[in-house]
């Protein structure tokens, strides 16, 4: 089948889903939303799913970007967590998504003699046999020891004092907006009816029974009533909001904990591999990403605006500070090229400290027909879904196959590493540079033949993107007619990452961008300037908001720029 979202598929999924009663109703289109309506669908499920804004625009597009176990959870010996996580980071790397899940190396400075290495090297050894498993690759090479002078070599950018040697190990890292994209077409392919900007505003009820959700589409501004025979939500951070249309019934209390990530150029950080270094609340990674770095995250309480949380000049002098800390050359505000916030939703206990909430999940029914699930980490994602369908099948009844999805290719993946081994050929058909090739492949997989018809029909669409040269026009086109984007901040902050990885935050590039979007969506010159007008406003907003020290300030300047364009007039409105 096929996987495009577009306009026209919107249409249809809107239609097919306020037809005909649904088995499952997935509300959030983040990674576990998204992998949820895969799973659902794969069993031979009548599914549909639904996000209130842009997928992935939340929790989801704002991570450190990593596929790992997570080396601190093994120190809180939370060993199950670990194990599942690595498991997962195995068969994406392998088998699930090699064209978006790739290897990157991370050092561990030590700083004292003897004892240290012991303890980490131990760590790491217990790291790396986890994820070890007879059914599942581990995808990666193993630690090594690094004395002093390797270090130097490796990380020529590290001061010298910080550290008297180091371990070296492994884990992955992907585009997490992109692999989400990329979940909800593979869901798509197997028949899901996927709509995005479409919001919950209540639940249908038959007694007691949950049977469905009323919907309001916040691109036309007409209101749906959608069927279901389960309702499942992974709204993350919103979770008790979801609760509050119940009555406030259930016991999954999610808190939301803001994690910030600066963004700077590969140059101002002379190594070849990242790093984690240790805080004193948590680990401080810095992430290879392309051309450049990312350095993150913080942790800290959130308890004001979900939809745009906003980084502080607290929150970025913060991450300075600690990875000054090991630097040769410090870091300056000057350096840094991009900022993103995001909110991880936690799993509520008593202690405040949100470093110390858990990053499991949890999958309760607080009334039938309403499976809710929260908590968890973006790498474990397909085993949350599998456990909120499983308990969405047990509310169906009858006879429904399990989870298969660990055996489920996502869109791109099946037939990638032919295409991979030919990317030279490719080059020379396609006239470019071999490295615009892998660009392409490590975005779209095999789906890459696509972009590269697309080229054949129209050959300025192989022109870089003016403004934004790391990017093809083609890439542009490409979110509009094929990966669901309806605006101009879809396409700079999700679709692409031009919005953190350009000095001016996209804004050169967002008239071109435009120009090209809305060539295939049919904007005409005033909606172009509309579209170029909110991404200006959002980018002014964001930028103004880093300067403010606390984070009410941070969020009341942020909330300056309207985040989305208005729904069109409904039919006998005056507006």
């Amino acid at each position: 089948m096929e996987s495009r979202l577009d306009p026209a598929q919107r249409a249809r999924a809107v239609q097919e889903m306020t037809s005909q009663e649904l088995d499952v109703l997935v509300v959030g289109g983040g990674v576990v939303g998204a992998g949820a309506a895969l799973d659902a669908s794969t069993r031979g499920l009548r599914v549909g799913l639904v996000e209130m804004r842009d997928w992935a625009s939340g929790t989801s597009s704002r991570s450190s970007k990593l596929i790992h176990g997570g080396l601190r959870y093994l120190e809180m010996l939370d060993f199950g967590l670990v194990r599942e996580a690595l498991r997962e980071r195995g068969l994406l790397l392998d088998r699930l998504a090699p064209h978006l899940v790739h290897k990157v190396p991370f050092l561990y400075p030590l700083k004292h003699r003897v004892w240290e290495r012991a303890y980490v090297g131990a760590g790491l050894m217990l790291y790396d046999t986890m994820g070890v498993a007879p059914s599942h690759p581990r995808g990666v090479p193993m630690h090594r020891h690094l004395s002093a002078r390797q270090v130097r070599k490796i990380v020529p950018g590290l001061d010298p004092d910080s550290y008297i040697g180091a371990l070296q190990y492994y884990d992955a890292q992907v585009d997490d907006a992109r692999f989400v994209n990329t979940l909800v077409r593979t869901g798509v392919s197997f028949g899901v009816h996927a709509a995005s900007r479409m919001q919950v505003t209540g639940f249908l009820f038959d007694g007691e029974q949950v049977v469905g959700a009323t919907l309001h589409d916040l691109e036309l501004g007409t209101d749906h009533e959608v069927r279901a025979r389960v309702v499942l939500n992974a709204a993350g951070v919103w979770s008790d909001e979801i609760q509050q249309m119940v009555g406030g019934k259930g016991s999954l209390r999610v808190r939301a904990s803001k994690g910030i990530h600066l963004v700077v150029p590969r140059d101002r950080i002379r190594s070849t591999t990242g790093m984690i270094l240790r805080t004193e609340k948590s680990v401080l990674f810095v992430i290879p990403w392309g051309r450049h770095w990312i350095i993150g995250t913080t942790d800290t309480a959130w308890t004001l605006d979900k939809s745009h949380p906003a980084a502080s000049a607290a929150d970025i002098d913060y991450l300075l500070d600690h990875v000054n800390g090991v630097l040769e050359s410090p870091l300056t505000r000057e350096d840094v090229q991009g900022v993103y916030a995001g909110l991880r939703p936690l799993l509520s206990g008593e202690d405040a400290d949100t470093s110390k909430l858990s990053r499991e999940h949890l999958v309760v029914n607080p009334v039938p027909g309403l499976v809710l699930v929260g908590g968890g980490k973006y790498t474990t994602y397909r085993v949350m879904a599998a456990d909120a369908v499983d308990a969405a099948v047990h509310s169906l009844g009858g006879v429904i196959g399990p989870c298969i999805t660990h055996r489920v290719a996502l869109a791109g993946a099946d037939g990638y590493v032919a295409r991979w081994n030919q990317r030279h050929l490719l080059a020379r058909e396609y006239d470019l540079p071999v490295a615009r090739i892998e660009h392409l492949l490590h975005r779209y997989g095999s789906m890459t033949d696509q972009l590269l018809g697309m080229i054949d029909d129209d050959p300025d669409l192989g022109r870089p993107l003016p403004g934004a040269e790391d990017y093809l026009a083609v890439e542009i086109a490409y979110a509009a007619s094929h990966e669901g984007s309806m605006h101009l901040t879809d396409i700079l902050t999700r679709r692409t990452r031009i919005s953190i990885e350009t000095w001016d935050r996209g804004l050169a590039s967002a008239p071109h961008a435009a120009r090209i979007a809305g060539d295939v969506l049919g904007w005409d010159d005033e909606k172009e300037a509309y579209e170029i007008s909110l991404y200006t406003r959002r980018v002014k907003a964001e930028r103004a908001s880093q300067l403010e020290l606390e984070d009410i300030d941070a969020n009341t300047v942020r909330l300056t720029a309207q985040e989305h364009p208005q729904p069109l007039p409904r039919p006998g409105s005056t507006r």
